[in-house]
C-alpha cells in the first residue's frame, strides 16, 4: 500500500477568485468611516449640548431651526448614512461569523438590506423634507413659534 505526500507547497484551499474583494473594501469601510464618524459624532452632539444652552433646548423649535440651514442638513444626513451602513456591515459580519453558509444566511443578510434601505430612505426623506411651519395648516396644529 502506497500513499502520496502532497508536496508542501500546495495550497490548502483553492486561490481566490479574480475580481473585486467585497471583503476587503468592507473593511476598509469600516476603518474610513469609523475616523469620519467620530468627527460627525463629537461634532453633533458638542453644537446640540454645548453651544447654547445645552440640552433643555432641545426641542421641536431646536431641530426645526437647525434644518433651516442646509449644512446641518447634510451634516445629519452624512452621520445617518455612514452610522446606518457602518452598523449595517458590522451586523453583516456577525451573520457571516455565527450562521453557516445557506439559506439562513441568505435571508438574514437580505432582512439586513431591507431594514437598512428603508431606514436609509425614510431618514433622509425626514432630514430634507422636514418643515416645521408648513403653509395652509391650522393655527391650533401649529407650534407656537410659527407665524400663523
Amino acid at each position: 500500500m502506497t500513499s502520496t505526500i502532497e508536496s508542501p507547497r500546495t495550497p490548502a484551499r483553492p486561490a481566490p477568485k479574480r475580481g473585486v474583494n467585497l471583503e476587503k473594501w468592507g473593511w476598509i469601510y469600516m476603518r474610513a468611516s469609523g475616523v469620519v464618524l467620530v468627527v460627525l459624532v463629537f461634532g453633533h452632539l458638542f453644537v446640540n449640548l454645548m453651544v447654547g444652552e445645552g440640552v433643555k433646548a432641545i426641542d421641536f423649535g431646536f431641530v426645526g431651526g437647525k434644518w433651516a440651514q442646509p449644512f446641518w442638513q447634510w451634516w445629519d444626513c452624512l452621520l445617518l448614512w455612514l452610522a446606518l451602513i457602518h452598523g449595517a456591515n458590522g451586523m453583516r459580519t456577525l451573520v457571516n461569523d455565527y450562521t453557516n453558509p445557506g439559506t439562513v444566511q441568505r435571508i438574514l443578510k437580505g432582512a439586513l438590506l431591507v431594514a437598512v434601505v428603508v431606514l436609509l430612505t425614510l431618514g433622509t426623506l425626514v432630514i430634507f423634507t422636514f418643515e416645521p411651519c408648513p403653509a395652509g395648516s391650522p393655527a391650533e396644529l401649529l407650534p407656537s413659534f410659527c407665524a400663523a
